[in-house]
């Protein structure tokens, strides 16, 4: 089935519309969900709330394209469930690691009036990522995006651990630049 028949199912309401996101994109959004919690059943659970999250969204929303809103959704969810989880056990791992190499470049406010900015500083970041040659964009996406370890991206891209590592540096202070000529965040 396609994306738009997809949509008009939740826009019409009718209960097949989760069971055909499912069949169409539920091991899509089961990858990203155990990519950053490492466990199967905590990505099943999170992928049930993605349906139900996507049940509540559509309408009003309409997304252009359903796999980056269920993978979004999925993502956004995972983390928030992973940092319960961690606040819980106080564990760390990729997760934490990677999210903590982008801090110094993400500016950081949770507060609903600034849901606009944060929107605006997506569109920055996606259009930052989108002008990154091939290689340092596919080496940023596995790592910011998807999460992986810097060794799984180094046997999947044949670099050294050494290089991986210094082009998320290169390419953390590039965005950082970026940010701070777009006015997302302050040169210090």
């Amino acid at each position: 089935m396609k994306d738009r028949e997809i949509i008009d199912l939740y826009w019409a309401r009718a209960d097949e519309a989760i069971g055909e996101t499912q069949a169409k994109y539920g091991k899509y959004c089961y990858s990203v969900a155990l990519r950053i919690l490492k466990d199967p059943d905590d990505a099943n659970e999170v992928v049930n709330d993605v349906y139900l999250g996507a049940w509540n969204s559509i309408p009003p929303h309409r997304p252009a394209e359903l796999a980056t809103f269920l993978g979004k959704l999925t993502r956004r969810l995972a983390i928030k469930k992973w940092q319960k989880d961690r606040a819980q056990k106080r564990g760390g791992g990729e997760v934490a690691l990677a999210l903590e190499e982008l801090g110094d470049c993400i500016p950081s406010d949770q507060s609903p009036e600034r849901e606009v900015e944060a929107e605006e500083l997506g569109r920055a970041v996606r259009d930052f990522v989108a002008d990154l040659p091939s290689n340092e964009r596919n080496i940023f996406v596995c790592r910011y995006w998807y999460l992986d370890p810097i060794t799984q991206i180094c046997r999947q891209y044949g670099f050294s651990e050494s290089k991986v590592k210094s082009m998320l540096h290169r390419t953390r202070k590039k965005l950082k630049k970026h940010l701070i000529k777009e006015g997302f965040i302050r040169e210090c």
